[in-house]
């Protein structure tokens, strides 16, 4: 038995390792892919559309049932319920095309078959005629044919044309961002198991089960009772399987019902690169109003993104773009227009960040071209549009912003990083050498924590305590690498003093706790957290009362303590007090819910409070370019970030390497291009580059920020750490730029479009040397 003065091992705030990275870094961790098949599962494949946007005038499979392997075909004839997989339920997302063709890839029909190379070779049988129709392919031809998935949203703050016409400067300008690819680790699959009654138990990699529950369900024309998802583990989401992992779901499950056989769908890389969604890419145009000092005045901004054929999660994610083109700027008059712009490339979706990044990347343009306008260090310019305490902290959306500790967190890190002495010896070493720049930028993040759509904010827990003193522990987050669950286990270890050991992590699962919301918008830890304590403090409830009956002591001289418990003067182990109360017929089972208070938001007059609380950070990032050929290195990052009191350093201090790098290759180096008929060219990683080691900056130096806590009532007062990091990231953007810039001693704002490639690079600094000529 522990001493007195020992800690329980796996304490709140303790840096404990990923509960699964032994497993991980072993291979012996298993994903839907490894486990053990049933005998005779059928192997699935989805034959791509070979148009953006075409009438399917004939679809012929009698050679595709009829070649070797195969038990049977699926078309949308053929779906017993309703053919809609839409997350929103906009009925605008078939599972199978109907007939109109509405991008290169969308799946027409499903092949089972006893192996893979079978399924995928039948269905090159297939004899398909189309009648091409008319496609729109980028957000410009979107915006010029009106052609958009959802309505379009402002946001208005004052008299943003007034300000701008008033101030004594203005500028204008057009600044465009790609996609991006999740390109997890572990590729979209499920293995869909029929059991009795005509159900489905399905092990789906998904960062949703619910929402893979109920629209497996539609599809199948049952109840959600006749559906059961199970997840242990996935190999990355980022947000791509959040809403888009329900169709290689709802396949398997159809196959599995229809043929009484397992199922499992497996996409490899290239088709799940070009039959899922991506990060959204916009246009953003803006104008601005300011004063000499840099301050804003007033600023439009007119965001259109591209949706893909379908609403997907697009709503949402544009109206988070809208909520953030402040970032961590008090903008006093501020109008904020959204298009939603429809397309014939496939449809987009949730990417960490959730429309975040799009949105910041917008301001913190704006702000470059204020500082190149008026001959400033950026820095400064940032400084003094930066939110408030008690005054100027009003959002553009009307939410008061409480917590704002961005002053004095971007003022440590200027300081730490050694900033103006860094500026100093830059431009020093730019004036020396013709041909290879450096650049330096020091970025903000203030990033909103919930879900925006208010009644996603809600989690469920189960707890056992069985008779031995061993825990279970089940809730509605699911784990995709994030270390979810080992966060989740120390507050339930917290809460029981107990070992974190004795705690059996479990994989989320639909049939015990229901209507789980996605694990995404950072919230997991927030909400899951809160869930498993309340079930927790339930049952440390019913122990205290058997105690206090027991030994006959007042409820008050009961005591939790490491791996004990004390009564008056008497101390039991946990282990012993759990059998007496089990002998006593005391109830060591319960659940717990939470949601997440003061969330609200009226869509009709754009106002209202989207975000319980922000969490913030901010980043240095420095490169070096070389002029020449457009090639360039980042050479050092110093990172600040506010995660409130950590629940696992260790955790959060990956986390904000990981976002931060994810974030770097979408402004650098990961390019999305199709052709002109429509068709993704870049779905390997051959064509598409993530980061690599190589990439990852040499000197890299993380802090996690120590002089303030969350001010709301989060889980042990900790933020989330999820999504606000890939943000940090826009520093090594803005130092490409600033490198750019000083081949104009900075008098001008370079043309840089995201992802700043070598090529693009180039091709920006030759249009500066042209523009100064």
């Amino acid at each position: 038995m522990a001493s007195a003065t020992d800690q329980i091992s796996g304490h709140v705030g303790e840096a404990r390792a990923h509960d699964s990275a032994i497993k991980h870094v072993t291979g012996t961790a298993r994903f839907v892919d490894d486990l053990p098949e049933p005998a005779r599962t059928l192997q699935l494949y989805a034959y791509p559309a070979q148009r953006a946007h075409a009438r399917m005038t004939r679809l012929d499979l009698a050679r595709v049932r009829a070649a070797p392997g195969v038990s049977c075909v699926l078309t949308a004839h053929d779906i017993p319920g309703i053919n809609d997989i839409s997350p929103i339920h906009a009925h605008d997302d078939p599972l199978l095309c109907t007939g109109e063709v509405m991008f290169w890839g969308q799946p027409l029909f499903c092949v089972a078959a006893e192996t893979a190379v079978e399924a995928r070779a039948a269905a090159a049988l297939a004899e398909i005629d189309y009648e091409d129709l008319p496609a729109i392919l980028t957000i410009e031809d979107a915006l010029a044919a009106k052609s958009f998935v959802l309505d379009d949203q402002r946001l208005r703050k004052g008299d943003a044309a007034a300000a701008i016409a008033a101030a004594p400067h203005r500028l204008s300008g057009r600044f465009r961002h790609g996609g991006q690819d999740h390109f997890y680790l572990e590729g979209q699959v499920s293995l869909a198991i029929p059991t009795e009654d005509g159900d489905v138990h399905i092990h789906c990699s998904t960062q949703h089960p619910t929402e893979v529950q109920m629209n497996v369900a539609q599809v199948l024309g049952r109840p959600a009772n006749a559906v059961t998802v199970e997840v242990r583990r996935m190999g990355g989401g980022f947000g791509g399987k959040e809403s888009q992992a329900t169709q290689w779901a709802a396949l398997a499950a159809l196959v599995a019902v229809k043929t009484g056989r397992a199922a499992k769908f497996r996409l490899d890389r290239d088709d799940d690169m070009i039959m899922t969604g991506k990060r959204h890419d916009f246009i953003i145009d803006w104008q601005v109003g300011f004063n000499d000092h840099g301050v804003i005045q007033g600023i439009d901004f007119v965001h259109a993104a591209r949706a893909g054929f379908s609403a997907d999660l697009s709503g949402a994610i544009a109206d988070r773009a809208m909520f953030h083109a402040d970032n961590a700027y008090y903008l006093d008059h501020a109008h904020i227009l959204s298009h939603r712009c429809r397309t014939h490339t496939v449809s987009n979706t949730a990417f960490r960040g959730f429309g975040g990044p799009q949105g910041m990347l917008g301001i913190e343009e704006v702000i470059d071209a204020i500082a190149r306008h008026l001959g400033m260090d950026p820095l400064d310019v940032r400084q003094v549009n930066f939110y408030g305490r008690g005054t100027r902290n009003i959002t553009p959306y009307h939410m008061v912003v409480e917590d704002s500790i961005i002053s004095e967190l971007v003022a440590d890190l200027e300081r730490s990083s050694d900033y103006r002495a860094r500026r100093r010896e830059i431009a020093q070493q730019n004036a020396a050498n013709a041909y290879v720049k450096r650049g330096l930028a020091l970025t903000p993040v203030k990033f909103g924590i919930s879900f925006t759509t208010s009644f996603l904010n809600q989690a469920g827990a189960l707890i056992h305590v069985y008779n031995d003193g061993s825990i279970h522990l089940n809730h509605g987050g699911t784990e995709m690498g994030q270390g979810l669950f080992q966060k989740v286990a120390q507050v339930v270890a917290e809460e029981f003093q107990v070992d974190l050991e004795r705690i059996k992590i479990s994989a989320t699962h639909t049939g015990k706790v229901p209507n789980t919301s996605a694990t995404a918008a950072s919230s997991g830890s927030d909400m899951n957290g809160k869930a498993a304590q309340a079930a927790a403090l339930t049952l440390k409830d019913r122990l205290i009362e058997f105690a206090a009956r027991h030994f006959q002591v007042a409820r008050s001289d009961v005591a939790f303590l490491p791996n004990r418990i004390r009564a008056g003067d008497q101390e039991i182990s946990f282990d012993a007090l759990v059998k007496l109360a089990y002998l006593d017929r005391v109830q060591l089972s319960a659940t717990g819910f939470y949601k997440t208070p003061k969330i609200h938001y009226d869509r009709n007059t754009s106002t209202g409070r989207p975000f319980y609380y922000f969490a913030y950070g901010a980043a240095v990032s420095e490169v070096a370019i070389d002029t020449l050929t457009g090639e360039y290195r980042v050479t050092r990052v110093d990172i600040l970030h506010d995660v409130g009191r950590s629940l696992n350093p260790a955790v959060d201090l990956g986390q904000i390497e990981g976002g931060f790098i994810q974030g770097m290759g979408w402004l650098t180096t990961e390019e999305l291009w199709w052709d002109d008929q429509g068709r993704l060219r870049t779905h390997a990683p051959s064509t598409y580059k993530i980061p690599t080691m190589s990439d990852r900056p040499p000197d890299f130096r993380i802090k996690l920020q120590d002089f303030a806590e969350n001010i709301e009532d989060s889980i042990h007062r900790s933020k989330a750490v999820g999504e606000p990091p890939l943000m940090l990231a826009i520093s090594v953007f803005r130092a490409l730029s600033d490198a750019i810039a000083s081949i104009a001693d900075h008098r001008h704002l370079p043309a840089l479009d995201a992802p700043a490639t070598p090529e693009r690079v180039l091709a920006s600094i030759d249009d500066l040397r042209a523009r100064i000529a």
